[in-house]
């Protein structure tokens, strides 16, 4: 008898009961396909991220160490607690990290997957859920930041920038969390956009440097004038860095405001992931 004989082909049911289970896979694990999908894409600008990732926050000390911060003499004093300036600025400096590449990565790659390269409509013509492509996009860019602020917090602690690695290292999940807290309201602008005519570039211009600068990233907020501080109080920038400075150098930091801190965050971030799912799952059922 030949070998072509006696091979088993599979039943009708057994071919029937493996699509199905194909068709569960992606239904099960698409949310990481499409995170997949986005890791994947940012090896064409790997050096980019690498780059940002290292020289940013090479850049940045060596400017405050040798720069502004030999100009000054004496401590600062902050929330109860003396400390060196290169000290102050760095946890504000970590949360900005995050909050930067949650402003690139959750802006022109919607865009480019609704308009330019319109992948999202490929992936929503598979099994994958408009909440899968969401959870994607997002864990993509999450990705990203915890590179980014990771890489950010090693050079803290090798400047000295860290007077308490014991709880330091939580800033790190802080700096994840502001960062979303900025992006996920972003995606869901950017997934309601027709077309680019400069609107993400006014955001980076009139939105994310304002914040930048007048959130208490460089002096206390409350040094500046009161009708230049409701930039700071609404800004996840100095939420963020105010809960980083608590972790870092030990700021007396009241428990209410903690509580006040982490809740307009995860506000901020919640929300916009709710108005995210919403726009993908009415735009792809266009």
């Amino acid at each position: 008898m030949s070998a072509s004989a006696t091979t088993a082909h599979p039943t009708l049911d057994e071919l029937r009961a493996e699509a199905l289970e194909a068709g569960r896979r992606p239904r099960r694990y698409g949310s990481w396909y499409v995170t997949e999908h986005f890791v994947r894409a940012m090896r064409a600008y790997g050096w980019t991220i690498v780059v940002g990732a290292l020289g940013q926050p090479i850049l940045y000390l060596l400017g405050l160490v040798a720069g502004l911060a030999a100009l000054l003499d004496a401590p600062l004093s902050y929330q109860g607690v003396e400390v060196d300036y290169l000290v102050f600025v760095a946890p504000a400096l970590l949360i900005t990290a995050a909050v930067s590449v949650g402003t690139e990565e959750l802006t022109y790659p919607v865009m480019s997957g609704f308009k330019w390269r319109r992948y999202f409509y490929g992936f929503n013509a598979s099994p994958l859920s408009s909440g899968q492509i969401v959870n994607g996009c997002i864990a993509g860019a999450g990705a990203r930041m915890l590179l980014a602020v990771a890489a950010y917090y090693l050079f803290l602690w090798l400047f000295g920038a860290v007077p308490n690695p014991e709880t330091g290292w939580i800033a790190i999940g802080v700096g994840l969390l502001a960062g979303l807290a900025f992006g996920l309201p972003l995606l869901a602008y950017a997934g309601s956009l027709r077309d680019d005519t400069g609107q993400f570039a006014l955001v980076q211009r009139f939105i994310f440097t304002p914040m930048f600068l007048f959130s208490g990233t460089f002096y206390p907020l409350d040094t500046l004038p009161l009708w230049l501080q409701w930039i700071g109080w609404i800004s996840p920038l100095w939420h963020g860095s105010e809960l980083g400075r608590a972790v870092t150098f030990g700021s007396e930091l009241p428990a209410a405001m903690v509580a006040v801190h982490l809740g307009y965050l995860l506000l901020l971030a919640g929300g916009g992931y709710v108005l995210g799912r919403i726009v993908f799952t009415r735009r792809l059922a266009q």
